[in-house]
């Protein structure tokens, strides 16, 4: 039910960004008055290039949130070619009162400086003297303050425009690099997805001599950099510990390697006779194959709708305009106003010489004082709804791979489309235990997406202290994603087998695997460092990754579950005429238990 409401508050807020917002603004550059520059049968018709009036504050954060400088913003025809400051024209009054009542008629608390033209943006105009970074021959300037500031603290904020701006451009040049090569990309997802099948089909046959060849192959790695020391003595001869040191590891781990295949090779077997029958279930389930489709689309979709939803949030900020008067006794100082109307109201009298200045951008309605939250809440539902499409489709698999396992005869009592019966039953009685599992990855993804955040930001800091602190949290946070995507993805197969919820079948999961411990190291080294579909990805190009990704994390998932439902086949049954296995004769076999039922051995 909170899953459901969540869902329709995701859709409510879309809709709220989607009326606020003005997507014309990420393209076009836009001044103060939320007029575009060079707009036709407008005043800036002719005015194609935007100033910042301060274009220190570009560098702030606030930026990218709402892809706007909370800074003045004109629209202007030539960007300016000397430094100046409201301060410097403001004193000028006592000397020349004829060029003060010139310029107050449209100056604004700021500073220029010389710039040149870029992206229809006025930006500072950069050169190096003698390796020294200058703006027209010059280190320093002097801000809307007073203050003498360094000509770097321009070029943070030119960075800040230039993220905004990266930013903008990316979704054109994605559409862009689409529109030329689809035909390219449709041919390689097309071979991919041919190459992959074809693996999948010989893995039936080749997944021992796979296996054998990739130990060996470590094996004959590591004795290579045994006797590679000659070498490596060129470079160390002053501190031959070290070589010594790395030759007895290298020794060391050989010699551990060797004894485990000799005390493990049974569980070796097993392992590769998990991975042929895994080959097998695909076999007699091909529509799993074409499932990531599914999760490929409501990914997509997800993606999307965060996209759009971000965009319209980030432009659906309005600039705020506030009285700024000269006298202290004005009661309306600080109030906002509106620039296009100041002039005909009563503030003016009230309050000789006050003027209607930009303040910042954003707005002072309830909605725009909580655009970083609506911000923040899209980036959190969006991860929750990812990690829930990821973990609809992981029951989904199990489920139909599971119904593989536990048919007594195979295939004769394997049920019909057990595939659509198994997303069925996922969708209508799993969705709380999966929405579950997939809001506890939500939540640990999004802090460590802050903390990338921060340590971005903290990167230029000479605070060793605080930047030690916050590279352990990431690589906690790190380390506990990874362990609740192993702890989810094994509940998520329990919940598919017996329906529990979430916690009891994570718990059960837990201890099932810790009772096998023992093959778990075999059986979980081999799936990953197979990396058949890195093939493809060599073959054809990068798109094929995609599909051979996706056509080998349902073999993946497949032996996942096939290990879990073996090793509670183990557990649960001994064999007899009572408690038959449910495993295959081949696994049967490895394991030199008793015979299988006449029945079974046939199927």
């Amino acid at each position: 039910v909170i899953f459901i409401v969540v869902i329709l508050g995701y859709i409510a807020l879309g809709v709220v960004a989607w009326v606020h917002g003005d997507p014309r603004k990420v393209i076009y550059p836009t001044d103060s008055y939320g007029q575009f520059c060079g707009q036709t049968d407008t005043l800036n018709e002719n005015k194609t290039i935007l100033f910042y009036f301060n274009i220190l504050k570009c560098a702030s954060p606030v930026v990218l949130l709402n892809l706007q400088c909370p800074t003045t913003q004109l629209c202007v025809s030539k960007c300016p070619d000397r430094f100046a400051t409201y301060i410097d024209v403001q004193a000028s009054y006592r000397y020349r009162p004829d060029q003060w009542n010139y310029f107050r008629q449209f100056c604004k608390p700021g500073f220029n400086n010389p710039r040149k033209v870029f992206l229809k943006r006025c930006f500072p105009d950069f050169s190096t003297k003698n390796g020294v970074l200058t703006v027209a021959n010059q280190t320093t300037f002097k801000d809307g303050r007073g203050k003498t500031r360094n000509v770097t603290d321009l070029r943070e904020a030119a960075n800040g425009i230039n993220n905004v701006l990266d930013a903008r451009s990316v979704g054109m040049k994605i559409f862009e690099d689409y529109a030329i090569s689809w035909y390219w990309i449709l041919i390689g997802l097309f071979i991919a997805m041919m190459l992959s099948l074809l693996f999948l089909v010989l893995l039936r046959f080749t997944a021992g001599v796979l296996f054998w060849i990739f130990i060996f192959g470590v094996i004959g790695i590591i004795g290579y950099g045994k006797n590679y020391r000659s070498s490596i003595l060129v470079w160390f001869l002053i501190n031959l510990l070290i070589c010594l040191f790395t030759v007895i590891i290298l020794c060391g781990v050989e010699v551990i390697i060797i004894l485990m295949l000799i005390f493990l090779r049974n569980r070796i077997r097993i392992a590769i006779a998990l991975l042929k029958e895994g080959s097998r279930a695909i076999g007699y389930i091909m529509s799993t194959l074409f499932y990531p489709i599914v999760t490929f689309l409501l990914i997509a979709i997800c993606i999307s709708y965060w996209a759009v939803t971000a965009v319209f949030l980030a432009t659906s900020g309005e600039p705020v305009y506030k009285v700024m008067a000269n006298q202290t006794l004005c009661k309306y100082a600080n109030l906002t106003c509106d620039p296009e109307t100041f002039n005909t109201t009563n503030v003016t009298k009230l309050c000789p010489g006050a003027q209607c200045t930009f303040a910042f951008y954003g707005g002072e309605s309830l909605y725009h004082k909580y655009i970083f939250i609506f911000q923040l809440a899209n980036a959190f539902v969006f991860l929750w709804l990812v990690n829930f499409a990821i973990a609809l489709g992981q029951c989904t698999l199990a489920g139909a791979f599971a119904s593989y396992y536990w048919a007594y005869r195979k295939p004769a009592d394997i049920p019909l489309w057990p595939l659509f019966s198994s997303f069925g039953r996922a969708i209508r009685y799993h969705t709380g235990s999966l929405a579950f599992g997939a809001l506890i990855l939500a939540v640990v993804q999004l802090i460590r997406v802050i903390l990338e955040y921060l340590d971005h930001k903290l990167k230029g800091t000479q605070n060793s202290v605080t930047r030690f602190l916050l590279c352990c949290l990431q690589c906690c946070f790190w380390c506990l994603e990874k362990f609740l995507k192993f702890i989810n993805r094994n509940a998520y197969i329990m919940i598919a087998i017996y329906g529990k919820n979430f916690c009891t079948s994570a718990k059960e999961a837990f201890f099932l695997l810790m009772r096998n411990v023992v093959r778990i190291p075999v059986f979980a080294q081999e799936v990953p460092m197979l990396n058949y579909y890195w093939v493809p990805l060599l073959t054809v190009i990068i798109g094929s990754y995609l599909v051979a990704h996706g056509f080998f994390s349902v073999y993946a998932m497949c032996v996942d579950t096939l290990f879990l439902c073996f090793c509670e086949d183990l557990e649960r049954n001994d064999g007899s005429t009572a408690k038959p296995y449910f495993m295959s004769a081949s696994l049967h076999r490895i394991l030199g238990k008793k015979k299988l039922s006449p029945k079974k051995a046939s199927g």
